[in-house]
Parts: structure tokens; sequence; C-alpha cells
């Protein structure tokens, strides 16, 4: 009896003490996982504006992609979701305080060598059917399918898809299919 006691009460403690830990962990996290939380640093301020005019906040489709779906791994791979964000994180505020003024081309460029398509792919995932445009299947064919010695990443092509420094909104419309094709009049 006194052994299950104990057991309880030991049970008890590890709830009330993981129980706020955890909470205040997940809350940390959520809150840090915005784009306005990315744009509170001053360095990274203009990464956001440019995403906020790229397609990968205006499309067609109204899908918003924000910070945390390319830069880190998918939050379902929850360990490595969470290092990476702390990691990048502490490296983040440790360059502000530690570093002199801030090279955002050496950013940029060290970003796009650490990026993998797997970050992209994690929503592009139909990428070889497009039969209205052979160019860019084949193209993406050779991502997808490279032999070794000539892999290429999706920012090969896509450079300045999302943080573009021209401050244009590139807003695709959905796919032009001529009016007379489908039957259509245009109005």
């Amino acid at each position: 009896m006194k052994k299950s006691l104990v057991s309880l009460i030991l049970i008890g403690i590890g709830i009330i003490i993981a129980f706020p830990l955890f909470s205040m962990t997940y809350y940390t996290m959520v809150r840090t996982s915005t784009p306005e939380f990315c744009a509170s640093c001053h360095e990274i301020k203009p990464a956001v504006v440019a995403w906020r005019s790229s397609t990968h906040t205006n499309n067609a489709a109204g899908v918003v992609v924000d910070c945390m779906d390319c830069h880190l791994p998918a939050p379902q791979d929850t360990f490595n979701f969470f290092f990476a964000k702390s990691y990048h994180g502490l490296k983040d505020v440790a360059a502000h305080f530690l570093v002199g003024e801030y090279d955002r081309e050496h950013a940029r460029e060290a970003a796009y060598k650490a990026f993998n398509n797997r970050e992209c792919q994690k929503c592009h995932r139909n990428l070889l059917h497009m039969p209205t445009r052979r160019g860019a299947m084949l193209a993406h064919r050779s991502v997808v399918y490279a032999k070794p010695g000539y892999e290429k990443k999706c920012i090969d092509c896509h450079y300045d898809l999302v943080h573009s420094d021209s401050g244009r909104v590139m807003f695709r419309q959905t796919r032009q299919v001529p009016y007379q094709a489908k039957g259509l009049r245009q109005l």
C-alpha cells in the first residue's frame, strides 16, 4: 500500500511538472513559428517583405506557405523539426549579438547552399504531371530522378521565386487556356 502511494505521488508530481513544461514549450514553438515573429528581427525583415510579395503568399489557390514550411523539416518529424528550429534560432540570435555587420547576401547564399529539395517537395509533389508544359516536366524529371553527379536543387532554377529583391508581387493566375479551346466565350 505504501509503495503504491509513493508511486502515485511521484506520478502526480511528474504530471504537475511535465504538463506546464510541455505547454510552455509548445506555446513557445507555435508563437515563434510565424512570419511576424521572423520579421521582428531586423536582419530577416527584408526576407519576410520579399516573401509577402511572392507566389508563396499571393497565388490563385489561396495557399500561404510560411517561413517554417520552407526552412525547416516537416513538423510531423518532431525531433528534427524542434532540433532544427532551436539550432537556427540560437544561431541567429548568437550571430545578431556576436557578429558585426549582417551580410544579407552571404546569409542568403548559405541558406541556399543548405537548402534541400525535400522542403519544396513537401508541397510540390506531382512535378512530373505537366501535360501542357513538356520542358518543365523534363526539367523536373532531371531533379527528381537525377543521375549521380548531376544532382540539382529546385532553387537552381527557381532562385528568386520567394526572396526576390524586386518588390514586385508575382501573382500567377490559374493556367492560361484560350477561351475558344475550352468552348467558352471571352467576356
